[in-house]
């Protein structure tokens, strides 16, 4: 179960970028990720309540669960989601591996945590890959892209203050329950913001083949087996070894992005994205994960 959860969150994680990318060409993206989201969560109960398991949380931990859906779900990937209009699929996982980068900042200003020179190397090193990244032309197919990179960055921000707060909150025991939760609130913010900022939700009235294949795979994979297979291995083995997928799911998106899109590829990217990569392996310490274990509550 260890190793198919690996490669759940390994492999699935980094084609959901291909397959959201394929969605918002042509529907709305806040209303895709909530009805996306509302599906899983109702998928997860259901199996949780097939398989007998009881709903045994606490109002903390479920309202803790709420929150922890919210940042990393709702604004995390809500907003990812969004930017994928304007920014290749490949180009924003890169993005978003940046996320422990973001976390030790987290640390370093909320908790006051020293930074060894490590991770500090580490920090330039990504900041150093980002710049080269975002300032790459040849990537810029969009008019709007670097407002789809500035969304990237704040998703990447909530997904990390998601993870700050989930390593020092009291959440539901059963993984299926946690990530039930975190669904079902995510999805509900999500509509609401899709409904605020004006969607059409009159695009779901004739939906593609591909579309509905998309959908499904982000529901069933992206969603329940996979976000369930993170919870259950952040029970199951150290936050150190489940953070290896920052390093696996980029270099899938960036493949499949180039194969299915023919999304481009230059020397200037591939060197961009060797020095991110470079950079987190460096923050990405053992240190570093037993700060999240110890801050954990189970």
């Amino acid at each position: 179960m260890i190793i198919l959860a690996f490669v759940a969150i390994y492999f699935i994680w980094g084609s959901t970028y291909l397959f959201n990318k394929i969605l918002v060409q042509d529907y709305p993206p806040f209303l895709l990720a909530g009805i996306r989201f509302t599906l899983a969560a109702i998928i997860i109960f259901a199996i949780a309540k097939w398989n007998k398991i009881p709903f045994d949380t606490t109002k903390v931990r479920a309202r803790n669960a709420a929150i922890a859906g919210i940042l990393m779900l709702t604004i995390g990937n809500g907003a990812a989601v969004w930017a994928l209009q304007y920014v290749d699929s490949g180009i924003s996982a890169m993005l978003v591996s940046s996320q422990p980068l973001f976390l030790l900042l987290m640390m370093y200003f909320l908790d006051g945590k020293k930074v060894p020179a490590k991770s500090i190397l580490g920090i330039a090193l990504g900041i150093l890959g980002i710049y080269f990244l975002v300032s790459d032309q040849a990537l810029a197919t969009s008019a709007n892209f670097y407002k789809g990179v500035l969304m990237v960055l704040i998703a990447v921000l909530m997904w990390a203050y998601g993870s700050y707060f989930v390593a020092k909150s009291e959440l539901p025991r059963n993984h299926f329950v946690n990530s039930g939760v975190q669904m079902i609130f995510a999805g509900l913010s999500l509509f609401v913001i899709s409904l605020l900022l004006g969607e059409d939700w009159h695009s779901l009235d004739h939906i593609t083949w591909k579309a509905g294949l998309s959908w499904g795979y982000l529901v069933i994979f992206g969603s329940v087996i996979a976000f369930t297979a993170f919870n259950f291995l952040l029970k199951k083995v150290s936050a150190e070894k489940v953070s290896t997928n920052t390093y696996v799911n980029p270099v899938v998106a960036l493949f499949l992005g180039w194969l299915f899109l023919s999304e481009p590829i230059t020397l200037r990217a591939l060197f961009a994205s060797a020095l991110l990569l470079l950079g987190v392996f460096f923050i990405n310490t053992k240190m570093e994960m037993k700060w999240l274990n110890k801050k954990r509550v189970p």
